[in-house]
């Protein structure tokens, strides 16, 4: 059984991380991941980095990306005891742009105290993901115990 998520439930769980792991494919068709930290504006994902960098290069060969928002899971008076991170996953379509281009807001969401730094807004670009069809969920909206139990844990939500 598959838990049937409200698409509101996950964004605000997206929206409390701020860390994500992002897979694209490079020009000679190689998947590649990487960790990148995110700000949400709009129900899109934003991603800071150089202009040269090469997530930035393969993105723009290929916009399709897949993203992964783990969530560290923990017993506030037991926290030896591991438990598995929950996650949402979900594709989408990605763009770059020039940093400069976004708006003022924009860019203190993703670059924080940088965002006045003209030099290194100059250089950089923000990646822009566009999540696409459903978020395939696993220990998102279930009491933490019952993260042991894939088949309760397992959820799906529409993405609007």
């Amino acid at each position: 059984m598959t838990l049937q998520l409200t698409s509101e439930q996950v964004w605000q769980a997206i929206e409390k991380e701020l860390f994500a792991i992002i897979g694209m494919v490079t020009a000679g068709d190689e998947a590649r991941t990487v960790g990148i930290v995110y700000a949400v504006h709009d129900r899109k994902l934003y991603i800071g980095t150089g202009k040269e960098a090469w997530k930035a290069r393969h993105i723009e060969a290929n916009p399709h990306v897949s993203i992964t928002v783990p969530i560290a899971k923990r017993i506030p008076i037991m926290p030896w005891i591991k438990i598995p991170q929950a996650t949402i996953t979900f594709s989408g379509t990605a763009r770059v742009m020039p940093a400069a281009d976004a708006p003022r807001s924009l860019l203190q969401a993703v670059f924080q105290h940088m965002a006045d730094d003209q030099e290194m807004v100059a250089t950089s670009c923000l990646i822009e993901v566009t999540p696409e069809k459903e978020f395939v969920t696993y220990g998102i909206g279930i009491p933490l115990m019952q993260m042991r139990f894939p088949e309760r844990a397992r959820g799906r939500a529409p993405v609007a």
